[in-house]
């Protein structure tokens, strides 16, 4: 069973924690990479789009007569072959979205649980919440814990408005809630710091 150290908002250790089993399982590299490239190319937003030689204006006349110039033949200057001429393959808005499974959504988000708190990148906070806004302070707690450099993600059980507001203009670093737990995320942040009560929502929502 995989364990983190536990602070207080104070950034004191005050002990460790037994961590739920969806922290506990072998990594899936493979599913990892999967819910990665699917999440990226879901953000994806498709609008690219070129000229085809049907649409570039102009090119009406053809540019010589076919014959005795000693040019190759072409009959229009819209022609791809030509600068300003349309484009072969253009491209044209599209989506790049698709989706994967549950199964696969679930292994990649408890390989991701269980990769970082492999590697001791996990933190359990007993009471992750401030009795004020104050970006100061909670970048003192994340020096106190030398997590200040890791652009950490915060998960607290449900939404704590001083939190929140309290990370955001701290770069790198970000909040969410447990409910809502991304591979993605997870993965782009060097460190996750958990509030004690989300670990139990993590395991209700996506325990087996």
């Amino acid at each position: 069973m995989a364990t983190a150290k536990k602070y207080n908002m104070a950034g004191q250790e005050i002990g460790t924690v037994e961590l739920p089993a969806v922290f506990g399982i072998e990594p899936n590299q493979v599913v990892l990479h999967e819910a990665v490239k699917n999440h990226l190319a879901n953000k994806r937003l498709g609008t690219q789009s070129n000229l085809t030689r049907a649409e570039v204006s102009g090119g009406g006349k053809k540019p010589w007569r076919q014959k005795g110039t000693g040019r190759a033949r072409t009959g229009s200057t819209r022609s791809p072959n030509w600068t300003h001429g349309g484009n072969t393959f253009a491209n044209k808005p599209r989506t790049y979205r698709y989706s994967l499974n549950k199964k696969v959504k679930r292994l990649a988000l408890l390989s991701a649980l269980s990769l970082w708190a492999e590697q001791g990148k996990v933190i359990v906070i007993d009471d992750l919440n401030l009795p004020e806004v104050k970006t100061k302070q909670v970048v003192k707690f994340l020096s106190a814990i030398g997590q200040s450099e890791a652009k950490p993600l915060l998960v607290t059980p449900e939404v704590r408005e001083n939190i929140v507001l309290s990370t955001r203009n701290i770069p790198g670093a970000a909040t969410t809630i447990a409910t809502i737990l991304s591979p993605y995320e997870i993965l782009k942040h060097g460190a996750l710091i958990v509030d004690e009560t989300a670990l139990s929502k993590i395991e209700e929502v996506y325990g087996v």
